[in-house]
């Protein structure tokens, strides 16, 4: 490449930093309602990127060896992300399904599993 045409490459690519820097800001979010906010079991972050594999590794530890716990439980979730009008996560809005539909991912855990959490004796829903 000519020393002029190095130059060019480098001035162009110095102009287009600052929009490469900023363009995960700009990257649009699914609108989800958080009703009951507080901390979850883990970072926002690390909940978008690994919650697949947490549940599956949660199944996996109670369907072959036995092991409940609560942490990473798909009804701890619900507990927690069911909406406070419709009481589910799935619908429209709803927090599972909100970012599913923005991912274009199936969501298919409700197939089996209950998409709203159990009310408590005598509670009205």
């Amino acid at each position: 490449m000519p020393p002029h045409g190095l130059l060019r490459f480098f001035a162009c690519l110095l102009l287009a930093l600052p929009a490469l820097a900023f363009a995960a800001e700009r990257t649009p979010k699914p609108f989800i309602v958080i009703d009951k906010p507080g901390q979850c079991v883990e970072a926002a972050e690390i909940m978008r990127r690994e919650h697949p594999d947490m549940l599956k590794h949660q199944r996996d530890r109670t369907m072959r060896e036995g092991i409940r716990t609560r942490k990473y439980s798909l009804k701890e979730c619900v507990e927690c992300h069911a909406g406070a009008k419709t009481a589910s996560v799935i619908g429209e809005k709803g927090f599972c399904q909100s970012c599913h539909d923005y991912a274009s991912v199936r969501l298919d855990c409700f197939g089996c599993h209950a998409s709203k959490p159990k009310l408590a004796s005598g509670a009205k829903p």
